[in-house]
């Protein structure tokens, strides 16, 4: 057998990021924090980027801030994350809402956009978030909803819109990576299908931002939305970020029209006329403090590039499996991810019915994953911030709590 402790020491040893795990704020009461994918770790400093901006860019220099840098910083830092992360020019991505309004926004201006199409598509199993206002757009637009039934493990195929994607469809929404086994979708050729059949494709990024390189741009993506708390490490409830394609902006209408979307956003104007930009996907005034936290993980994410990221998720992830083959599979715990690294994203979802028991076993000695229903847990595994070891003693922690 693999002695993996050691092999998870010399991974260690070799790893060319593993200056940046010092940059995160310590948690002594945890030994292994594998939820990454579901809240990021704050950086260490955090406390003092809230503290000095509290201290003078709100208390001294007050409501001149607005005209000195707030205004634009929603544009601003969407361009920032378009160009670390997402493979998008400038000019095409904002912070602004949760990750449900932008969502709405955007899914509910390309579900207006060509009267003729009839039909939303949107896979069964995608997180209830994507569902739930898929069903309330459709209600609102009078679409019909046709539902993708993937394989759970492997995630949506080309094969699987074959016969659901035709000229009916008006908008397809999927995850590039599935919140539940983590199968990273072929964003590039189903972009390329849905487009064949003149239908709007969009994307929601949440479990693929920050540690998996996309290209937005280059793929032809018409629409996308991420949020900013995982591995962009913004903190709960931190604002989300919209991308719409340059050649979309003025033709697609999104549905909250605040005064911060309107061309002229201090006219006060008796009518509402948008923005022809970026700007139109805002609303109301932007969470500016809420977007502190984020800026100084896109510097690490920027220092060490997205590539080089998306390699040691690699390494993370397939030092788990392995682990698992060893480890859990003889007791038997399932594998609900892909073996395949190429088509898995940076967290693994395992199987077995005393899971739930032993997620609260493993939170009471500070190992944190978490449960999924029925019976899931999720090693989530964020490049930054977990070393090798950390991932190792989290399987060995669930492999010992399933053996008590």
């Amino acid at each position: 057998m693999t002695d993996l402790l050691a092999h998870a020491r010399d991974l260690d040893a070799a790893d060319p990021l593993a200056r940046h795990l010092d940059a995160f704020a310590e948690a002594p009461s945890v030994s292994a924090y594998l939820d990454g994918n579901s809240l990021g770790r704050p950086l260490a400093e955090t406390a003092d980027r809230i503290a000095a901006f509290v201290q003078h860019d709100w208390g001294t220099r007050l409501i001149r801030s607005w005209d000195e840098q707030w205004m634009d910083l929603p544009m601003q830092l969407g361009d920032r994350i378009g160009r670390v992360t997402l493979g998008a020019a400038a000019g095409q991505t904002v912070v602004a809402d949760s990750t449900s309004v932008l969502i709405y926004k955007l899914m509910r201006a390309a579900a207006g956009h060509d009267r003729s199409r009839t039909e939303l598509v949107i896979e069964a199993g995608n997180f209830p978030t994507d569902r739930f206002l898929a069903e309330g757009v459709a209600a609102e637009s009078g679409l019909t909803l046709r539902w993708l039934e993937p394989d759970p493990v492997t995630g949506v195929t080309l094969d699987d819109l074959a016969d659901v994607v035709s000229d009916r469809t008006a908008l397809v929404c999927l995850s590039h990576v599935d919140y539940r086994s983590g199968a990273v979708a072929d964003m590039p050729a189903i972009t390329a299908r849905v487009h064949e059949s003149g239908a709007l494709m969009m994307w929601d990024l949440c479990h693929s931002v920050g540690v998996i390189p996309t290209h937005l741009d280059a793929w032809g993506v018409d629409l996308a939305v991420g949020c900013t708390y995982k591995y962009l490490n913004g903190g709960p409830g931190s604002p989300a970020f919209a991308y719409l394609r340059s050649g979309l902006q003025g033709i697609l209408r999104q549905p909250i029209q605040g005064w911060w979307s309107a061309a002229d956003i201090f006219a006060m104007g008796r009518e509402y006329v948008p923005s022809p930009d970026i700007r139109q996907l805002l609303s109301g005034t932007p969470p500016v403090i809420s977007m502190l936290a984020m800026q100084g993980m896109l510097d690490h994410i920027e220092d060490a590039g997205i590539d080089a990221i998306r390699a040691k998720s690699i390494s993370l992830t397939d030092l788990v499996v392995q682990a698992y083959d060893q480890e859990l599979a003889p007791l038997g715990v399932r594998l609900l991810s892909p073996r395949d690294a190429s088509v898995r994203g940076s967290h693994v979802t395992i199987g077995h019915p005393d899971f739930q028991r032993v997620t609260q076993e493993l939170w009471a000695q500070g190992v944190i994953p978490d449960f999924r229903f029925p019976d899931g847990i999720r090693l989530g595994l964020s490049p930054l911030s977990t070393s090798h070891v950390e991932a190792l003693s989290g399987v060995l922690a669930v492999r010992d709590a399933l053996r008590a």
